[in-house]
C-alpha cells in the first residue's frame, strides 16, 4: 500500500530544489499532486515527469503571495480533484547573504512576500477544505528559525515566524481534526548552498559543512521523506512539532563536521529523478511582475 494513496496535495514552490523532491516523492507514493511555482519555474517539466511515471499531477503556475492567486490555487484543487487533504507550504526564497547593517531593504521585503505572505494566504484559503477532509498542513521551517543565521538574520526571522505560526495553527485547528507541523532543513544540496548558484561565498559553504556533525549536505529526497511521513496516516497523533532534517547542525558546537568519517559524509543514493535541485529562487527578479496575473494551467 502506498503511503499517501489517493491524497490530494498542493506543493507550493513544488518544481525546484526540495519542492521538486516533495512533489515527486508524494506522487510516487500515490498522491495526486498540484505543483505550484512561478512562470519561470520548471513546473510543467515536473508534472510531465510525474505523469510519464504513471503518477497523477497538475500544474498551477502563479505567484501565490497574491491573495487572488492563493485562493484560485486552492479552488483549482477542488475543481480538479474534488477536495484537498494536504497543503505543503514549501515556497520560499534565499536571496542574499549580508551582515545586518548592509542588508538590502528590497531583499527583506522579498523574504516577507515569499516566505511569510505566501504561506499565510495559502493557509487561510486551504483551511476550510482541510477541516472537511481532516487533513494536514506542513510548513517549511529551518534550523535557522531555531538558532538564527549569521549574514542572513532576516531569513532566520522569517523561519522563526513560520515555526510560531504553525504552532498557533496546530492548537487552533486541532478541534477540527487538522494537524500542522514544520519540517526544518539544515544545509541541503540545492542552489541555495552552492556559491555558483546561490548567495553563499566559498567561506560560507566551508563553515556550513564544518558546523554539521554529519559533515555533508542533506539531499532534497531526505527532506521529502520527512514530509511524506508527516502527511501520512502513520503520523495521525503528531501535531505542532518541529522536525529537524539538518545533519545535527542545530545541536552542534564548533566545527564538528570535520570529525566525520569519510563514509559518513557520502550522500545516500536517490530513487527519484531530480532534475531541478539546483534551480530555485535566489534571484530577486524572480516573481516580480508588473501584473499579478493568474497563470493557472
Amino acid at each position: 500500500m502506498k503511503r499517501v494513496a489517493g491524497k490530494i496535495v498542493i506543493v507550493t514552490g513544488g518544481a525546484t530544489g526540495i519542492g521538486e523532491a516533495i512533489s515527486k516523492k508524494f506522487a510516487k507514493e500515490g498522491a495526486k499532486v498540484i505543483v505550484n511555482g512561478y512562470p519561470e519555474d520548471p513546473v510543467q517539466d515536473v508534472v510531465h515527469n510525474i505523469l510519464s511515471n504513471d503518477g497523477h499531477a497538475a500544474a498551477f503556475v502563479a505567484d501565490i503571495s497574491h491573495e487572488e492567486n492563493a485562493k484560485a490555487c486552492v479552488e483549482f484543487s477542488i475543481t480538479t480533484y474534488g477536495r484537498l487533504d494536504v497543503l505543503i507550504n514549501n515556497a520560499g526564497v534565499f536571496p542574499v547573504m549580508e551582515e545586518m547593517q548592509n542588508y538590502p531593504t528590497d531583499a527583506f521585503e522579498y523574504l516577507l512576500k515569499n516566505n511569510i505572505r505566501s504561506a499565510f494566504m495559502m493557509t487561510k484559503y486551504a483551511l476550510p477544505h482541510l477541516q472537511q477532509s481532516k487533513g494536514c498542513l506542513l510548513f517549511a521551517g529551518s534550523e535557522s528559525g531555531e538558532i538564527g543565521l549569521m549574514k542572513n538574520a532576516p531569513y532566520g526571522g522569517t523561519k522563526g515566524f513560520m515555526h510560531a505560526f504553525m504552532k498557533g495553527i496546530a492548537v487552533e485547528q486541532a478541534q477540527y481534526g487538522v494537524r500542522a507541523n514544520c519540517v526544518c532543513p539544515g544545509p541541503i544540496d540545492t542552489a541555495w548552498t552552492h556559491k555558483e548558484t546561490g548567495p553563499m561565498e566559498k567561506k560560507d559553504e566551508k563553515n556550513l559543512l564544518a558546523a554539521t556533525p554529519l559533515g555533508r549536505r542533506g539531499t532534497p529526497e531526505e527532506v521529502a521523506n520527512v514530509y511524506l511521513f508527516l502527511a501520512s496516516d502513520e503520523a495521525s497523533y503528531i501535531t505542532g512539532g518541529l522536525f529537524p532534517v539538518d545533519g545535527g547542525i542545530t545541536i552542534a558546537k564548533g566545527p564538528v563536521g570535520k570529525e566525520a568519517e569519510k563514509e559518513v559524509t557520502q550522500q545516500p543514493n536517490s530513487d527519484l529523478e531530480l532534475e531541478h535541485s539546483m534551480d530555485g529562487a535566489t534571484d530577486m527578479r524572480r516573481g516580480n511582475y508588473p501584473n499579478k496575473g493568474n497563470y493557472t494551467m
